[in-house]
């Protein structure tokens, strides 16, 4: 008898400890949680690209991508700033010249999940993917090429001007059209960068079908920093959705002082975006293109000075450094600076979402615990 109630004790204590390291969270905050996901996500197709559901097309990205011929002196490829190994970013504050002089003051981010952003660049200068990754080709700082210098480097190019007709057919008459082509291949194949799954995205499906067991193997710490995350803290409001981002910007407090005078951010961005060619409105632009909504309602207004790109956080650990200009070097001084946020150095038109979080040690290491659980 002794031994059949120890071994039901046992019993008892195996099933109680399936969800002893499990918080209890209310319907709310499960529905909070939710909203972060699923992850993957289902990839909806952009109109502005037809090339992106072309394999072949995919496959002369990726060529593309590593190739320095694309680059006026032949020196850089796409790759030489979006490194594959460092989750598609270079790992610096912000890029540097041959010459040791920044290329920018903006620091790289990462490509992963580029495609499901609706503004592309830290100001959003850019309305789809393939006319931000034609930007850098013709960026005197970057690539360095015109159009028309970048159509006669792929025709005299043999491998180049194969892979095109491979993939593509045969090369177009216009310097324009092909650079295009370029860039809309380059696109079709960052399409396929998506972020990993990560601890975090097995705790929501567990949680949400109700598998405690499962759901209790994500740290305590992590569980509690989520709970910060979602409810006082208020990341999700701007951090929101299954790529922790509402695709929008926002001035956080980072000064925007660049040697010789400021970056305007957002400001410039839109500014830039209504004068493109190559934007949703343009002459390249799909006539059924259902994102060209956004852009054609945007407005240049003064509060947008200062403001940047809300960035997703999947991949964290593997993106640093942080913030627009990589000014904070790791992910404590991220929250350091949530927590300490100088008020004064905030703009904002209506109710301000920011305010300083005054994290206890014990409530930063645990937001820490969850941020570093969007990494794989």
């Amino acid at each position: 008898m002794h031994r059949l109630f120890a071994a039901l004790a046992l019993l008892w204590l195996a099933q109680a400890g399936a969800s002893v390291g499990l918080l209890d969270f209310t319907a709310d905050e499960k529905a909070r949680i939710a909203s972060h996901g699923p992850w993957p996500p289902v990839q909806t197709a952009d109109v502005a690209n037809a090339l992106a559901s072309q394999a072949a097309a995919v496959a002369y990205g990726r060529q593309l991508f590593t190739d320095r011929r694309l680059s006026a002196d032949g020196r850089a490829s796409c790759a030489s700033c979006h490194v594959p190994a460092l989750a598609f970013q270079d790992g610096q504050a912000v890029p540097r010249l041959r010459d040791g002089l920044p290329a920018s003051p903006r620091n790289t981010p990462s490509l992963l999940d580029s495609a499901q952003r609706r503004w592309l660049g830290w100001g959003g200068d850019h309305d789809s993917l393939w006319a931000a990754s034609l930007a850098p080709l013709l960026a005197a700082n970057e690539m360095g090429h015109s159009v028309a210098s970048l159509a006669a480097r792929v025709r005299a190019t043999p491998a180049l001007a194969r892979g095109y007709q491979r993939a593509l057919g045969p090369l177009p008459a216009s310097d324009e059209a092909l650079a295009v082509d370029l860039a809309k291949a380059l696109a079709a194949y960052q399409a396929t960068l998506v972020s990993p799954r990560t601890a975090f995205d097995d705790f929501r499906d567990a949680l949400l079908r109700g598998d405690t067991q499962a759901a209790a193997g994500y740290p305590l710490a992590a569980q509690r920093g989520l709970r910060l995350f979602i409810g006082e803290g208020r990341c999700s409001v701007c951090h929101a959705g299954p790529a922790f981002t509402n695709g929008e910007f926002a001035d956080i407090g980072v000064p925007f002082f660049v040697p010789g005078g400021v970056d305007p951010g957002r400001h410039a961005g839109l500014k830039a975006l209504l004068a493109s060619p190559y934007n949703r409105l343009g002459p390249f632009a799909a006539a059924d293109d259902p994102r060209a909504v956004a852009t054609r309602h945007v407005l240049v207004e003064h509060r947008h000075f200062g403001e940047f790109r809300v960035p997703g956080l999947r991949g964290l650990v593997q993106t640093s450094p942080y913030m627009h200009d990589g000014s904070l070097a790791t992910l404590d001084a991220v929250v350091r600076h949530y927590s300490e946020l100088n008020e004064d150095r905030l703009h904002a038109d209506g109710e301000r979402i920011l305010r300083p979080l005054k994290l206890q040690p014990a409530d930063s290491a645990d937001l820490l615990a969850f941020l570093r659980s969007l990494s794989r």
